[in-house]
């Protein structure tokens, strides 16, 4: 039986110095090796939601919890949670000129391994082996993190920080965003291959399309309206939701119950 890995209850938050509430009573749990989706249309809370789990200071929590592993981690700052294992895919990664991806890599799993020294050769080895899973060439690693990358490239990045740092929960905010059909298939396929790696991995898609989640397939897909999770249930959720977008769904409140 699975384990419960994130678990959130009646999450609540705005964004930072302002009245604008966004998360309004999040109820949500993960188990160990688990795929769930979020869907919903724009300015439901789905990037927030993925946001205020990594600890973005632009947000501000005003209600419930979030246990990750059974600890409570809404006081810990955004690298402590990143240390214990959860890892954040942005929407939009940011470029970082004159730092290569192989150094930015480096110091994040030094980051990681706290006072232990992380030996160059080990981790050369560590990245060439993650590079060829992914099926990316070596000279990647030596450029500039994010700098001139097209949107394909930039979530490529992300997708081998993954498979570097080894998340325990993988958060991928709109990981399909501005992707082309052989981007998609190729990031896609490199979450499928951490995956096959490490099948405790778990991980959260959010996302707007179906397209997504026809080369990443969900165990859970949730509807995300006005701050809430509104309806939770299978794959076929997300076919639903194709064929008939969130209409059904707006000014629902929030239910437990599942798809039928």
């Amino acid at each position: 039986m699975s384990s419960s890995v994130l678990k959130i209850d009646n999450l609540q938050a705005k964004v930072a110095d302002e009245d604008l509430q966004i998360l309004k009573g999040v109820d949500l749990e993960l188990n160990q090796g688990e795929i769930h989706a979020i869907m919903g249309p724009n300015g439901s809370g789905k990037s927030t939601l993925a946001k205020v789990l990594a600890g973005h200071p632009g947000y501000e929590v005003t209600g419930g919890t979030v246990t990750f592993e059974g600890e409570d981690i809404l006081e810990d700052e955004p690298d402590e949670r990143s240390r214990a294992g959860i890892f954040l895919a942005f929407q939009y990664p940011v470029e970082i000129p004159g730092v290569s991806i192989a150094n930015f890599l480096r110091t994040a799993l030094q980051a990681h391994s706290g006072d232990e020294e992380l030996d160059l050769f080990e981790f050369q080895d560590l990245l060439m082996d993650k590079m060829d899973l992914l099926d990316m060439d070596p000279t990647f690693a030596e450029r500039p993190v994010n700098d001139g990358f097209s949107g394909g490239e930039k979530k490529r990045n992300e997708i081998l920080q993954m498979a570097c740092l080894q998340p325990k929960v993988a958060l991928m905010d709109e990981t399909d965003s501005g992707l082309d059909i052989d981007a998609l298939q190729i990031v896609a396929n490199g979450v499928n291959k951490l995956r096959e790696e490490n099948p405790e991995m778990t991980v959260l898609l959010i996302t707007h399309y179906q397209r997504l989640l026809n080369y990443i397939e969900p165990d859970h897909v949730h509807v995300m309206v006005q701050g809430r999770i509104v309806q939770s249930g299978g794959p076929e959720v997300a076919l639903r939701l194709e064929d008939q977008g969130y209409a059904e769904w707006q000014g629902v409140e929030a239910t437990a119950g599942e798809v039928g």
